[in-house]
């Protein structure tokens, strides 16, 4: 669609009056003026570093996204009452009005299988599923009092990221980079990294740019060939031939910004520019070849691979060099029990042992570099698991756990979040919050108010209103802030 004509179609009588300069106001501002008053755009990099709203703690965010929602009750949420009245049948009160993606009738009650023990000096409960995860237990602030609104996938997630369970609104890496820009011309503001061969479950719009110029959405980028797909020069281009082309596209989208004032055609000038500097700084920084052993090690990456530890690595890598947020999704974190892969025991331990070394290092490497405390690392899901068997695997020997919004756990570290602390509870069998209840709307308002923004300030206007991310909600949860 030509894109005045696109611009029209998303006009409201509001811009309309706002934006017109052919009523009465508007010709009496020419006439005492005398000249036009229609100014072409300012051509300006929409990707320049801003400040925020006030002095931040965290200048960067690494955000590990554990794609299906890990076990909580088998990794952070430790319930000695539910072990005691394992295999009895799930009272009515927990039930009712109730509804679960693939349990029906009464369910009976699971403790969990595995060990739990307090670690570090603050007593963080831990379970033996994470071994690596103990030894920085008081670098952790675990807030098991998390909630969400959506029990399925995709809609949960796109709450999570986006502050709607529906597609079009901006993520929060977009809003991110929407207000604070980028360090580094040269790489994205927001770079996407994924894991085990499967998107998120929301898609691409768990980290695009929604009604935000789409600059500020996620780049994605991949540990094998190109980094990212189509910055390469095509076949028969050289650089220099395309710095050319670029360049005469570059006059065309001016010309074309200052006839209709089209934000994206701003948007499109960055991009192209952005790409072309990219195709130089991008395989550099992506290339963990460089990096001692000693360090791929610790993480247990294989240079050349695609996995959740090369991408930790690659994740500490573009900090580093200043892109302010980084979100790696990692799929199979779906323990239904449905088979042996998804089971709480063996299951639960192999996936964890892919996960559990990578975060530690991570962790460890960026306090060894002195950037832990302006790193706001979150580890979570999109919702939490059931604190009984999944309905499926009644009859099995193979312990699974349902989709379950209620409550849940999710990790903080670094950027100014207390360490050696858990914060928040649920009841003793874990089905409700018991207090401290923090929303998603109420994390994502914490994370932007750690990266100096006040939630309700950062904002958008779209359709004749401002939006922004934690929509009408959200407060900061003050008591996790070092």
């Amino acid at each position: 669609m030509h894109p005045r004509l696109e611009q029209i179609q998303t006009a409201t009588r509001r811009h309309f009056l706002r934006q017109s300069t052919a009523g009465i106001g508007g010709a009496a501002l020419a006439a005492l003026l005398g000249e036009n008053v229609v100014a072409a755009p300012r051509l300006v990099d929409p990707l320049a570093a801003k400040k925020p709203h006030f002095p931040a703690q965290a200048k960067q965010v690494i955000y590990l996204h554990l794609t299906g929602s890990p076990p909580h009750l088998d990794l952070f949420d430790y319930k000695p009452q539910l072990v005691k009245y394992s295999d009895q049948d799930c009272p009515n009160e927990f039930l009712d009005g109730q509804r679960f993606a693939f349990t029906s009738g009464v369910p009976k009650l699971m403790g969990t299988p595995r060990k739990f023990k307090q670690c570090g000096d603050g007593g963080v409960w831990l379970s033996d599923a994470i071994p690596h995860l103990q030894t920085v237990a008081d670098e952790l602030c675990v807030i098991r009092s998390m909630t969400t609104d959506q029990f399925n996938h995709a809609p949960a997630e796109l709450l999570l990221y986006t502050g709607s369970p529906r597609s079009g609104r901006p993520s929060l890496g977009t809003w991110v980079t929407y207000g604070l820009g980028t360090e580094n011309a040269n790489l994205p503001g927001f770079v996407v990294l994924i894991s085990s061969g499967v998107q998120p479950n929301g898609g691409s719009k768990s980290f695009g740019s929604g009604f935000l110029p789409s600059v500020y959405q996620g780049v994605q980028c991949r540990s094998q060939g190109d980094p990212v797909l189509y910055a390469s020069d095509p076949a028969g281009m050289n650089r220099d031939l395309r710095r050319l082309s670029l360049d005469a596209l570059r006059d065309l989208n001016q010309l074309q910004a200052k006839e209709l004032g089209h934000p994206e055609t701003l948007t499109r000038i960055a991009q192209y520019e952005l790409a072309f500097r990219m195709q130089m700084s991008v395989p550099e920084v992506m290339d963990i070849n460089d990096e001692p052993q000693h360090v791929i090690d610790k993480y247990g990456a294989k240079p050349g691979a695609s996995s959740f530890a090369n991408n930790c690595l690659l994740a500490r890598r573009l900090v580093e060099n200043g892109v302010r947020y980084v979100q790696l999704f990692d799929w199979g974190w779906d323990f239904h029990g449905t088979g042996e892969g998804t089971g709480l025991t063996s299951g639960l331990t192999n996936k964890c042992a892919t996960m559990d070394k990578p975060v530690t290092a991570l962790i460890n490497d960026l306090k060894q570099r002195g950037m832990f405390e302006e790193t706001l690392i979150v580890l979570s899901g999109e919702f939490g698991r059931t604190p009984f068997r999944e309905g499926r695997t009644a009859k099995s020997k193979v312990l699974g756990r349902d989709h379950y919004p209620d409550c849940y756990s999710t990790v903080l570290a670094g950027g100014g979040v207390k360490g050696g602390m858990m914060h928040g509870e649920s009841d003793e069998f874990g089905f409700r919050i018991a207090r401290d209840r923090v929303h998603v709307h109420d994390l994502q308002a914490t994370i932007l108010h750690l990266l100096g923004f006040d939630h309700e300030r950062l904002t958008f206007r779209f359709q004749g209103r401002d939006y922004r991310l934690t929509d009408v909600h959200g407060s900061v949860v003050d008591n996790i802030l070092a």
